[in-house]
């Protein structure tokens, strides 16, 4: 898979970091997380970055496997599990090279772009851990175990004080970055979630692969809100 297409920059000014809006709102990321998430799902690697909760990500399609296991799962309306590999030039990922801690995902759209690439644009729904392989033919099928979000232990105040921070702290980088448009400042400011902003900043900001895949596996928010501080 899959270097992203050029859908509205928002927290970095690194070309391989985008994402687009409409942006999720409380109601909506509740209602992805009361949703039953199937024992087994097909699983998509994704080569060189991670999809975060509530995210939509675009992504140019290039493995025959994973065409197929897209078309299938789109016409189907079915999920899809998302693992990033761990190393990226591997082309056809077993188990072991694909990290643990993964999103599920849904398929919002597939485009047939005019130079005849495949772009397929997903939405994270809620963390998931993989585990054991069910088929391997012609695509990847694992069981998967949700993995939300540890109990924190705060506040109603405690958490608007850390989402104000972030958003402040957000737009101040915003404000000194020429090449991060003024939609970022937008997009900020009508994010009501703490979660949300939290994956939607994780996944803009410019870090690492590794690193932003090390914030997807925190296991209580208010510790990932930190990191990302």
């Amino acid at each position: 898979m899959q270097k992203k297409q050029p859908f509205p920059q928002l927290l970095s000014g690194d070309s391989e970091d985008h994402v687009s809006i409409p942006l999720l709102s409380s109601e909506d990321e509740a209602a992805m997380e009361r949703e039953d998430t199937p024992e087994v799902l097909p699983i998509l690697p994704l080569r060189n970055t991670v999809l975060f909760p509530g995210v939509v990500l675009p992504i140019n399609v290039g493995r025959d496997q994973s065409l197929q296991l897209l078309k299938e799962a789109h016409k189907g309306g079915l999920d899809i599990g998302v693992m990033t590999q761990l190393d990226g030039d591997i082309e056809n990922p077993e188990q072991a090279d694909l990290h643990e801690v993964g999103t599920v995902a849904s398929i919002m759209k597939m485009l047939r772009m005019p130079d005849g690439s495949n772009t397929v644009i997903i939405q994270g729904k809620k963390r998931c851990s993989m585990g054991e392989v069910i088929e391997t033919e012609p695509y990847m099928k694992a069981k998967i175990t949700p993995f939300p979000d540890a109990e924190d232990g705060w506040d109603d105040k405690e958490r608007e004080a850390l989402q104000q921070s972030l958003q402040e702290m957000s737009m101040e980088v915003i404000q000194h970055s020429p090449n991060i448009p003024s939609e970022a400042a937008i997009a900020i400011k009508n994010i009501d979630s703490l979660r949300f902003l939290v994956h939607f900043i994780a996944s803009n900001m410019n870090a690492e692969k590794e690193q932003k895949q090390n914030l997807l596996e925190v296991p209580g928010l208010k510790a990932r809100v930190e990191n990302v501080m």
